[in-house]
């Protein structure tokens, strides 16, 4: 009795730092969360979470690299971490621009259905082209005392606990910004696309910047 009880607060142990750790990286916002944010406003909430989901998925990838020492993938992406990077800030400004320059009006009910694959993978693009992620989690792992992985099953609980952190964090916020639109009917969705397309442009301009210097 007491070794499975021990194996269940193990158990318990791993997906509830996993899900911590995952909130606490998502909770910053960055161009994925402005992405979020305007999908989100102008095409409902099923578009936040499909946006979310792309960033949660991409996250979860690089979880999996720090929780099960892929260290040959991790490498690789650490060493063309330039590149990587600066593929990223380019679509991040390409969406910002676009958004920016041909801000897109209220879509009519019968022309509401969503691309959901370019709502997940845009987000995971963005996501994934952002290999200093990996020394995050590394780093976060170590402070939470889970940087030894024993075995799949700690890792799968790990990598799943985050994954739930970082999609409840995405629901959260494309749940609220539905309930602001609802309160603030005076903002046009033109509008707030240009605000949303040029956030994304600052957050582009600043991966580069960082690039550089």
């Amino acid at each position: 009795m007491q070794g499975c009880y021990k194996g269940g607060g193990q158990v318990e142990s791993f997906l509830l730092k996993g899900l911590l750790i995952g909130l606490l990286f998502g909770l910053p916002v960055g161009a994925v969360g402005a992405l979020t944010v305007q999908r989100a406003w102008s095409l409902g909430v099923k578009a936040g979470l499909l946006t979310g989901l792309g960033s949660s998925a991409a996250d979860c990838l690089y979880a999996c690299m720090g929780a099960f020492g892929l260290t040959l993938i991790s490498d690789f992406l650490l060493r063309w971490q330039t590149v990587v990077t600066a593929v990223g800030g380019a679509l991040i400004l390409f969406i910002g621009c676009k958004s920016l320059f041909r801000p897109q009006e209220e879509p009519l009910p019968d022309q509401a259905g969503l691309d959901r694959a370019k709502l997940f993978f845009t987000s995971f693009a963005i996501g994934i082209t952002n290999p200093a992620a990996i020394l995050t989690f590394l780093f976060a792992f170590s402070y939470f005392g889970v940087s030894q992985v024993r075995g799949w099953g700690d890792g799968v609980l790990l990598v799943a606990g985050v994954f739930l952190g970082t999609y409840f964090w995405w629901g959260t916020l494309s749940a609220l910004t539905r309930l602001i639109k609802r309160r603030t009917s005076r903002f046009q969705l033109r509008t707030m696309n240009r605000i949303f397309g040029g956030t994304l442009c600052l957050f582009g301009i600043i991966v580069f910047v960082q690039l550089f210097l």
